[in-house]
């Protein structure tokens, strides 16, 4: 299979850069694999690049001129406004609930001690955990924990009422 002949015209085909799939099918009867095998075998490492069509790179983003604001960027800050806004209006709810100040922790301050309740959407600025004084043996403080867990006494009461209605209804 791997005659003298086929073997020079290998090392010529793999010298002027052409892939072993090319090698491969100008040679016949061989495989992409087989070709690579063989150039491994005979130890041929270095060769001519590719012919591949050159890439055209991305080009850099351009840079403002001074004293045109970018619209873009501005939206973006009226945005950022608007989630800020958000999050203090929903802090504001949760500290008119009669909640001591939120300690805002963060994921790198968290402690076995501190309270891990979630406020705001991870993906937003702002995002940030309760903080307080957690229960022992609990993730969460007192308040937090009360929204968390409920009883399952209570649970079992609503469950019941739900399915009657349902049957009344059917």
């Amino acid at each position: 299979m791997w005659t003298d002949e086929r073997v020079e015209l290998l090392k010529k085909l793999w010298a002027e850069g052409l892939s072993a799939s090319q090698v491969a099918k100008q040679l016949g009867g061989v495989t992409r694999n087989a070709v690579i095998g063989k150039v491994h075998r005979l130890g041929l490492s270095g060769r001519a690049t590719p012919s591949r069509p050159a890439r055209s790179r991305p080009q850099a983003p351009r840079t403002l001129v001074r004293g045109r604001p970018d619209p873009l960027t501005a939206e973006a800050r009226g945005e950022e406004r608007l989630r800020d806004m958000d999050a203090e209006r929903a802090e504001t709810v949760h500290e008119e609930r009669g909640l001591e100040p939120i300690q805002r922790a963060t994921v790198l301050t968290l402690t076995e001690h501190t309270c891990k309740w979630p406020i705001g959407d991870p993906g937003r600025p702002g995002f940030h955990f309760c903080g307080r004084g957690a229960e022992h043996a609990s993730p969460y403080c007192t308040e937090h924990a009360r929204m968390a867990y409920q009883p399952v006494q209570a649970r079992r009461n609503r469950e019941r009422d739900r399915m009657r209605k349902d049957r009344l209804v059917s």
